[in-house]
């Protein structure tokens, strides 16, 4: 009896502890409410600052085990039009927090792991959600649990609901099995891991001809992490695949491409950022005729991390100060000459650091052979050279330092490819055949009339390198001012600077 009555007495104990404990991070959580709304608002800014968006918070009513607020998203100004919302609509997303230590929502997942909140996120059905809440006959279509440790760190599971939109009139539809993101964000938001699943997702649109056009992509997969530089710039792995995506005509099946992935690598040393971007395609196949696969390699290196925060900082403020232009929403193409003057003035500030891009290979193949092009170019900053350029040589030679690059097309695969190319538009197979066959040798002879290839066995070649000084085409040296004028500038051979 009195083993029971200190058994009694620890679960009373544990029940006061849990009790005070649960009321006491609450009130913590509450006091960091605005903290949060705050960091919220910073990153929106400096994410994603063409939004022009604002969050805050309202109606928090604090409970001793669970706590309700509302998180509200509106137009950062209440006086013009926005992108995504016009003044006066707001987002609202319903938040329910249970406290810690032990987080109710947390121990029904049997994790004991001590938390300082476990939040459930819903949408509320606000006017701008009213359509989107009726196609999902009333459910939020987003619903997200985020456990929030001591340290501030936090792992959030986002569930995303089926949907299937219809339009009568148009034709249009879009259909998809919803789908989960999965988010660990650690306490100072230096580094974030994420991935996602897409089981199907499919969209029906009408051609120029009324016919109708059905998109479909199958098991799409996203997985990722991510941390920040000294300098404060986000780098990371990043994996994406898709493992169909299909388009079918009035219901005949036009393109498949399967295996798709895309594959990207960031990272710093010192004061340099070097990265890697891998894109591969296992089969590509239009009117069911095979075209091959493909494969891309670019590697990155010598960026400079302070050159490209600078760059990234520049573009956001200017890219923000274009859409505070009244009338801008309604002009786009003035909106596009802003956005490409912002461009052309902040992208030789990528050059600090001389940076080196390389694309080896860009591969394609089928059954007759491979064809490879092979890029190497070493850039310069352009702040650094003396005097100003004169001519069109001298300011590609203040960014250029040094230049490889090969091309070698197989002609039995080029022609191959030509060949389905003649069959899916209606020709006969041994009528594609010929046509192809001629087409690929007039390239060949064409591109060796105007000394831009060379034919190597069953290969079309042409070769370019530049070493700061002399342009050598296809074993041809020249100076760069004669490469210019007879390549791009289109001089008379005769006219050619010695």
């Amino acid at each position: 009896m009195k083993k029971t009555k200190i058994a009694v007495g620890v679960v009373v104990a544990l029940g006061v502890i849990w009790t005070g404990a649960a009321w006491l991070t609450g009130k913590q959580f509450e006091s960091h409410m605005d903290e949060l709304v705050q960091k919220a608002n910073v990153q929106l800014a400096k994410e994603m600052p063409e939004s022009r968006l604002k969050v805050s918070y309202q109606d928090y009513q604090r409970g001793w085990f669970t706590s309700h607020t509302q998180l509200v998203i509106q137009a950062s100004s209440q006086t013009e039009d926005n992108a995504l919302l016009k003044p006066g609509q707001s987002v609202i997303i319903n938040e329910t927090i249970d406290h810690g230590p032990f987080p109710l929502a947390q121990l029904k997942k049997l994790n004991l792991i001590p938390s300082m909140a476990s939040v459930h996120s819903e949408l509320e059905n606000t006017p701008v959600l009213k359509k989107l809440f009726e196609l999902s006959k009333g459910k939020s279509v987003i619903e997200a649990d985020t456990r929030i440790g001591y340290s501030g760190a936090t792992a959030s599971a986002i569930r995303l609901l089926p949907l299937d939109y219809q339009n009568a009139e148009s034709g249009e539809r879009y259909a998809w099995n919803g789908g989960t993101l999965n988010i660990d964000v650690d306490a100072k938001g230096d580094r974030i891991d994420m991935d996602s699943d897409i089981d199907s997702v499919a969209l029906t649109v009408t051609n120029q001809g009324e016919q109708p056009v059905l998109f479909t992509l199958n098991n799409i997969n996203l997985k990722g992490n991510s941390h920040l530089s000294p300098q404060g710039v986000r780098l990371g792995d990043q994996l994406m695949t898709v493992q169909k995506l299909s388009a079918s005509i009035n219901g005949q099946e036009a393109l498949v491409m399967e295996g798709s992935e895309l594959k990207t690598t960031f990272d710093a040393s010192g004061d340099n950022i070097a990265g890697q971007v891998d894109y591969r395609l296992d089969s590509l196949k239009m009117q069911n005729r095979d075209f091959g696969s493909g494969h891309m390699t670019i590697k990155l290196s010598q960026l400079n991390d302070e050159a490209l925060k600078t760059f990234s900082e520049n573009y956001s403020n200017q890219v923000q100060a274009l859409l505070n232009q009244p009338g801008i929403n309604e002009d786009p193409q003035r909106y596009q000459q802003g956005i490409d003057s912002i461009l052309s003035n902040n992208l030789p500030l990528l050059l600090k650091g001389n940076p080196v891009v390389t694309i080896a290979p860009l591969s394609w193949k089928n059954d007759k052979g491979e064809s490879t092009f092979n890029l190497a170019i070493h850039f310069k900053d352009p702040a650094t050279a003396g005097a100003a350029a004169q001519t069109p040589a001298d300011e590609l030679s203040r960014m250029l330092k040094t230049l490889d690059g090969k091309m070698v097309i197989n002609m039995p695969m080029a022609t191959e490819m030509m060949k389905q190319v003649a069959i899916a538009e209606g020709y006969q197979e041994a009528d594609a055949e010929k046509l192809a066959d001629r087409q690929i040798k007039g390239l060949a002879a064409m591109g060796q009339m105007f000394r831009l290839t060379q034919q190597q066995d069953d290969n079309i070649v042409t070769s370019l390198q530049y070493n700061g000084a002399q342009v050598t085409m296809n074993g041809e040296k020249m100076p760069l001012d004669g490469f210019l004028a007879r390549f791009m500038l289109g001089a008379p051979a005769g006219d050619l600077p010695e």
